[in-house]
């Protein structure tokens, strides 16, 4: 064999060991995609507690064809009392794949309106949680059925997560850049302060719950918090849908697996993640729900003035092309307080 015979086997010799090398290497990180890929969706699956199709929907949705809502909540449940806990965020997302936009809308946790089977008290809407596990219809079902009566639109999903999984959600995932817009300070879970200065900071777990649970020393008070709060769950939904860190995968499948719940049958997953990836920035629309400060006895809380109500609903009912049932509305007590006064 001569020296130019010699150099193409040497070549062909290279070109299959760099085909074995590439198809090895394409085994080895499918197989370990395939490997975490599962632990996340068993995670998932774990997570999973469904509840019945609305009582305002006469069929149930499809992510992929008809408006649908998802109720995030985020509760103050802690490990040393798991069984006793209320909302302190409640962020609605009206979606509609066929325009491809979603209106968000977050509800202060101090609203005052009659709770769902609890006898007809009139409190905070976080305390229907509380009212949910006493009358045994359940933590979340009570607190979608409160969700519902004050914005007369149907929930059909939902995803709660406690301050350890949302803190852990967030470390996981290398933690979030936040725009902070005046300065402030808050207490953090655990003990220590949180201090934030106007411009960009990157957060960690426990920072980023001290900046979305701030309301008394900014400017603007629940308006202020809720903007934070959306602009967090945005940031986070991003970093999500986008994730490709093999390395995470086990941190976030046991942050899921310990403090995290939703309301997805499986194969509905991927249909909402593709839904959310097609959807514009610009078309990510929030409602702020203007509010006045009332006295409850000698309680702090807010009230939503009807005509405010009605614009809200109005607004959210279009997102969805939903008109609720005449005979659903005959029922629902969102009736001023006499004990409410300014």
């Amino acid at each position: 064999m001569n020296k130019v015979d010699q150099r193409r086997a040497q070549r062909k010799r290279r070109k299959k060991w760099f085909k074995y090398l590439a198809v090895a290497v394409t085994l080895l990180v499918f197989g370990f995609g395939i490997y975490y890929g599962s632990l996340l969706w068993g995670a998932l699956a774990d997570s999973s507690n469904r509840l019945d199709t609305s009582a305002l929907r006469d069929q149930e949705v499809k992510i992929k064809e008809d408006p649908f809502t998802v109720l995030l909540i985020g509760t103050d449940q802690r490990t040393n009392r798991p069984n006793d806990f209320r909302t302190d965020v409640l962020m609605l997302a009206a979606i509609n794949p066929k325009t491809q936009s979603v209106l968000l809308v977050s509800i202060p946790r101090d609203v005052y309106m009659t709770i769902p089977n609890s006898g007809g008290v009139k409190t905070r809407i976080n305390a229907a949680p509380f009212y949910g596990r006493q009358s045994g219809v359940g933590v979340v079902e009570n607190t979608r059925e409160a969700v519902q009566n004050l914005l007369h639109i149907p929930v059909d999903y939902y995803a709660m997560i406690n301050f350890q999984g949302f803190e852990d959600i967030v470390d996981s995932l290398g933690g979030i850049d936040v725009n902070v817009k005046q300065s402030f300070s808050q207490a953090m879970i655990g003990g220590g302060k949180a201090v934030f200065q106007p411009g960009m900071m990157h957060l960690n777990g426990k920072q980023a719950l001290a900046y979305v649970r701030n309301r008394k020393d900014v400017a603007g008070g629940d308006f202020a918090r809720n903007e934070r709060q959306q602009e967090v769950i945005g940031l986070l939904l991003d970093k999500l849908v986008s994730f490709d860190g093999i390395s995470q995968f086990s941190e976030i499948t046991s942050t899921l697996g310990k403090n995290f719940q939703h309301g997805f049958r499986m194969d509905d997953i991927p249909a909402l993640i593709k839904v959310y990836r097609e959807i514009p920035k610009q078309n990510i629309h929030s409602i702020h729900i203007k509010v006045v400060d009332i006295k409850v006895g000698s309680a702090d809380m807010l009230d939503i003035p009807q005509p405010e109500k009605e614009r809200i609903r109005k607004m959210l009912q279009q997102q969805l092309e939903y008109q609720p049932k005449a005979e659903w509305l005959d029922q629902t007590d969102d009736n001023p307080s006499p004990d409410a006064t300014n």
